[in-house]
């Protein structure tokens, strides 16, 4: 993901970007930060996910019905 993904993304979740002479909100690096921590966890979730599985197509099946939850 870019950065420029990153802060569209945060802006279609109406999440508050800093800019230089703003007091509130993420700076863009913040939001890098955050979003690398998320990205991190989801992949753990995903080999979790997939270490159950014997093929990939039941693997990606399995990760797509995480998103339903």
């Amino acid at each position: 993901m870019t950065r420029d993904d990153i802060i569209r993304i945060a802006q279609q979740a109406e999440v508050p970007i800093r800019g230089h002479y703003d007091e509130q909100g993420l700076t863009p690096q913040e939001l890098e930060r955050f979003a690398a921590l998320v990205a991190a966890a989801e992949r753990e979730e995903c080999a979790d996910v997939c270490e159950g599985h014997y093929d990939t197509a039941q693997a990606a099946r399995a990760i797509r019905a995480r998103g339903e939850k």
